[in-house]
């Protein structure tokens, strides 16, 4: 199993940078694989941007890889998201792991110019536009139904060839097979059950085999919300006190978490293990630095040694 751990990213009166670099430098002592953030570019959460915060981390790390999961890039232009994804994994030496999904329906599309008729499309194309501009080629030409680029120079290059990994999410059976046809691996996200994710590793597996794509090359991971508290009851109401700070009162989001003891999150997360993941990025939800430091030290030293 491979293990990560979420990036605190909640920004409230001012920014703690010598707690957050703390946490980043203790991270890489505990051994985590990698630090994550998230995108939430409306809602009420002070959540900082997720590239620029990934740009101070490469800064305060040396060995964290550092993932974003997911940018909703059907809100995004291409090449300028391209350019920033570039500038991250420079400044990174070749660390950061790139998460992309289309949104869902519900996004307000309209506030980005989107139209929502189109938003797959925009989103597809704008990948493969993406992909183009971290070729080899020093300059590209794209023709397609939303960009039309002729002999453009697209400079520098990210470090890792032919581009930083992409990480998939997604539930619908459709969103998964655009999954293992464009990207590297699959992230299920934090806010679906390990119930759901079982059904996606069944969907990306069969994909996987349909697509004759290599299931050794191709990681199977989830995001999971917790919080761990020698009070169970106690636990629980941290957690959802903590997603709703994220997602507010969205229907279902008390189905998701992970909680308790050490031993009732241990059992939790060994859940999503036998149900497909083979990397779990583990997301305490605490209000702050040093409460989201604190549930990372007890993750280390009294969650992950109980699974198997």
């Amino acid at each position: 199993m491979r293990f990560s751990i979420a990036i605190p990213q909640l920004d409230y009166d001012r920014f703690d940078a010598e707690g957050l670099r703390d946490y980043l430098v203790r991270a890489e002592e505990l051994g985590f694989e990698g630090g994550w953030v998230l995108e939430q570019i409306i809602g009420e959460a002070p959540l900082l941007a997720p590239l620029e915060l990934l740009a101070y981390c490469a800064a305060c790390t040396e060995r964290l890889r550092l993932g974003v999961a997911v940018l909703v890039t059907s809100l995004h232009d291409p090449l300028q998201l391209a350019s920033s994804v570039t500038a991250v994994d420079r400044l990174s030496h070749g660390r950061l792991d790139v998460g992309v999904g289309t949104g869902g329906g519900f996004r307000r599309f309209t506030a980005f110019g989107v139209e929502k008729s189109t938003y797959i499309s925009y989103f597809t194309e704008g990948l493969e536009l993406m992909k183009a501009a971290w070729s080899d080629e020093p300059r590209i030409t794209f023709h397609g139904r939303f960009r039309d680029v002729d002999d453009l120079p697209i400079q520098p290059k990210p470090v890792q060839r032919p581009h930083p990994p992409i990480w998939f999410g997604g539930l619908a059976p459709e969103a998964l097979a655009r999954a293992v046809r464009h990207g590297d691996s699959f992230l299920g996200a934090g806010s679906s059950t390990t119930e759901a994710f079982a059904g996606a590793v069944t969907v990306v597996r069969r994909e996987l085999d349909e697509q004759r794509k290599d299931a050794a090359h191709f990681t199977i991971g989830k995001r999971v919300y917790l919080m761990v508290d020698d009070d169970a009851a106690r636990a629980r109401e941290r957690v959802l006190a903590g997603l709703r700070r994220i997602y507010g009162r969205m229907p279902g989001v008390e189905d998701v978490p992970v909680s308790g003891t050490p031993d009732d999150v241990a059992r939790g997360l060994q859940e999503v293990i036998d149900a497909g993941a083979q990397y779990l990025l583990l997301n305490p939800v605490g209000v702050d630095v040093p409460e989201n430091r604190e549930q990372m030290e007890r993750l280390a030293a009294e969650v992950i040694p109980r699974l198997g």
